[in-house]
This record gives C-alpha cells, sequence and structure tokens, in this order.
C-alpha cells in the first residue's frame, strides 16, 4: 500500500532532481511532486511523495524530517486524507467547525419546467428575443 507523505518548507526555485537524490538515498519507490503556483508558476513551498510501503515512509521522515535544503529545514510527515482533517484544526482556542458539507448540485433535470427557462441558457434566450422583434418590425 503506498503511503503520502508532505513534504513542506521547501525553497520557491530548488532543483527536483536534488531532491529526488536526497529521497533515493533513504531508499527506492519515493516519487515526488511540488504543488506549484497556478498564476506564477513557481512551487507554493509544499508538495507530496508517494511512497511504495510504510517501513519507507517511516525512514524518510527519520531521515529527512528537519533537513536542510536549499536554506530551508525540511518538513516532513504523513499526509492526512482532506476527508479526516476538521475545517478549524488551526483553531488555537482547540475548537473545531464542522467539514463542509459536499453540494449536489442538480446540473440536468428530466423534468423541465415549461413555464421557466433553463438559466444557463436565459441570457441568450434574451438576446434571441431581441433579434426576432427587430426582425419582425423590419418586415
Amino acid at each position: 500500500m503506498s503511503v503520502r507523505l508532505y513534504v513542506g518548507n521547501l525553497p520557491q526555485s530548488f532543483d527536483a532532481k536534488e531532491l529526488e537524490a536526497l529521497f533515493s538515498a533513504v531508499g527506492e519507490g519515493v516519487r515526488f511532486k511540488a504543488v506549484n503556483d497556478r498564476e506564477t508558476g513557481t512551487c507554493r513551498g509544499f508538495g507530496f511523495a508517494n511512497v511504495d510501503d510504510q517501513k519507507l515512509a517511516e525512514a524518510v521522515i527519520a531521515q529527512l524530517n528537519g533537513k536542510e535544503f536549499g536554506g530551508n529545514s525540511l518538513r516532513i510527515e504523513i499526509s492526512e486524507r482532506r476527508d479526516s482533517r476538521t475545517a478549524g484544526s488551526g483553531d488555537r482556542r482547540g475548537q473545531t467547525a464542522p467539514l463542509r458539507q459536499a453540494v449536489n448540485k442538480v446540473v440536468h433535470a428530466d423534468q423541465v419546467d415549461s413555464q421557466a427557462p433553463d438559466p444557463r441558457w436565459a441570457g441568450e434566450l434574451a438576446k434571441l428575443k431581441q433579434l426576432l422583434d427587430s426582425q419582425k418590425a423590419a418586415v
């Protein structure tokens, strides 16, 4: 079973091959992916590593957590799954907010209300009505 590790405190610009060399020095079977900013494309300072087994994951944490890399001290820990986190886990008072519930949006309904236009096309429908009215006035 694969174990996912959080790798934090990465410098914004770093050589991925150097980091992969650090991981491969601990053992084979570690795959890393940095999380990049959507707008700038630079590293956001963290990423995730997938490790083949639990023993290797523990070895990576033991050997590389706190190790100096690119002027920063690496932070490596087992990543929590998204559904197990709480929304207020960083609250100083220890109170946690409930997780947001998934919203099941209806994109298509089998029964169409004949009186109401589809909201996805309401703007286009108004333009078509204006176009038809202008054509009728021209005739």
